[in-house]
């Protein structure tokens, strides 16, 4: 049968049947076709003659009565369309439901986003939130970052003793006998998979004991060190140990570069959050914009306590005016004109140490300070020293006055002194916040 045979069969014009869609056809065998349309399924059984013209010409998607014919065998059933339409119908309405329930519980989660330059503490907040929220960390993973915080006692004292000649003045050592352990620590310094031999630890407690070796580390604010250098290299006794395990404070004390955007999942109370930390160093900002789509609130993170010290990817630039001029350009950014930010001033327990040690004063770095008053709004925490005080406020004020300066209302700046470390305080902190991201998530979706 040719196709206007066919056509004739149907009833229908070849006209009809070049307007039809082959979409509605799937080949099932060589020479077997299974046609579903609206109201029926059509099980057809052709010659290859017919097959070949319908390819250029193919049937028509409408249906009707097909009476059995020599040349093909047909076969309508209309209750197989009907439960197939069914089925179709049902998973459209599964579907339908999951994506309202998943809109639900994207609109009901609070998105928060944690920025700021380079060691603020950044990744610090994000392990208390897994300590106050999330079980903490596991013994794997506890013994997982030996090695990193084995690898920050070798980057620690290697870049104190490797400091000293590069300093102006520079410092000789106390013992000449130490010498060779400085070049032991030079020629290991960089060795990838390092065991950490005996050995290693016994070269480390010697140099730490050096009088020059401890004067280079009071001066470490014209170099880069991490923060937790003398934690750990007054631990060294309890790290080489071979049953060590880290402690929560070890953990969070722990410094590892963050690169790239991790987000973390926790639940307080039955608000879902997800937090996102993403790498502070002038190399990773460019990261921050993927961020930005529909976040509640951005945290800030500063170091308060940086105020002495260098960038690391600029030694010319002061990390503290680094930290202003990176909440400035967040807090006029376009993107992000109606989002509030938490301000986290961190590093208190340093800034603390700094301050009253009186070597490195606040004012050498900010001449403004001199004539700094304390605000009438200062509140002493019990026995807090009024320089302390007052130099925290300094700092909070420095903030404040970009936020304040352009006016706009349509995003708030909300200030908070943390100590990262301080578990404790950490969670006081976020419960404050949790009632101001709360509102803010309410005002986004014009709640409230």
């Amino acid at each position: 049968m040719n196709c206007a045979g066919f056509a004739r069969w149907r009833k229908l014009s070849c006209s009809d049947l070049m307007q039809a869609d082959l979409s509605t056809f799937i080949l099932i065998s060589k020479r077997r076709l299974k046609i579903v349309l609206p109201n029926c399924t059509i099980d057809w059984s052709f010659t290859e003659e017919l097959w070949c013209t319908l390819i250029k010409r193919p049937v028509v998607t409408t249906c009707g009565p097909v009476p059995h014919h020599s040349d093909g065998k047909l076969c309508v059933s209309r209750d197989a369309a009907d439960e197939e339409a069914k089925e179709q119908k049902r998973v459209n309405k599964q579907i339908e439901e999951q994506l309202q329930k998943d809109k639900q519980l994207y609109r009901a989660t609070h998105r928060l986003l944690l920025l700021g330059a380079g060691e603020s503490g950044k990744s610090t907040i994000v392990k208390q939130m897994r300590i106050l929220h999330i079980n903490g960390f596991s013994e794997r993973e506890r013994r997982d970052k030996i090695t990193d915080i084995k690898r920050n006692i070798r980057d620690s004292i290697t870049v104190i003793v490797k400091s000293m000649e590069e300093l102006n003045p520079p410092i000789r050592l106390e013992k000449s006998s130490n010498m060779e352990h400085v070049r032991y620590m030079l020629e290991v310094a960089c060795v990838p998979d390092f065991e950490y031999p005996d050995d290693f630890f016994d070269r480390v407690k010697d140099l730490w004991k050096d009088q020059g070796v401890q004067a280079s580390y009071e001066r470490s604010n014209e170099y880069q060190l991490i923060d937790c250098a003398k934690y750990f290299l007054d631990k060294i006794d309890e790290v080489r140990k071979v049953d060590y395990t880290p402690s929560e404070q070890d953990i969070l004390r722990c410094r590892v570069m963050t690169t790239g955007i991790f987000e973390t999942k926790f639940e307080v109370d039955k608000v879902r959050f997800h937090m996102f930390d993403v790498g502070g160093q002038r190399d990773e900002r460019r990261k921050w914009i993927q961020c930005f789509n529909d976040v509640t609130a951005v945290i800030f993170v500063c170091a308060s306590s940086s105020y002495n010290m260098v960038l690391l990817e600029d030694k010319t630039v002061n990390r503290l005016r680094e930290s202003l001029s990176l909440f400035k350009s967040i807090w006029n950014n376009r993107w992000l004109k109606t989002i509030s930010v938490i301000l986290f001033l961190n590093k208190q327990d340093l800034l603390a140490e700094k301050i009253k040690s009186g070597r490195h004063k606040l004012e050498d770095y900010f001449p403004e300070y001199s004539n700094y008053l304390i605000p009438s709004d200062a509140q002493f925490e019990p026995g807090e020293d009024p320089c302390v005080v007052r130099a925290k406020y300094f700092i909070r004020g420095e903030f404040l006055l970009i936020s304040t300066a352009t006016g706009d209302s349509r995003h708030h700046c909300y200030p908070h002194f943390t100590c990262a470390v301080d578990t404790e305080n950490i969670r006081r902190v976020f419960n404050d916040c949790r009632d101001i991201i709360q509102r803010i998530h309410l005002r986004q979706y014009e709640l409230l």
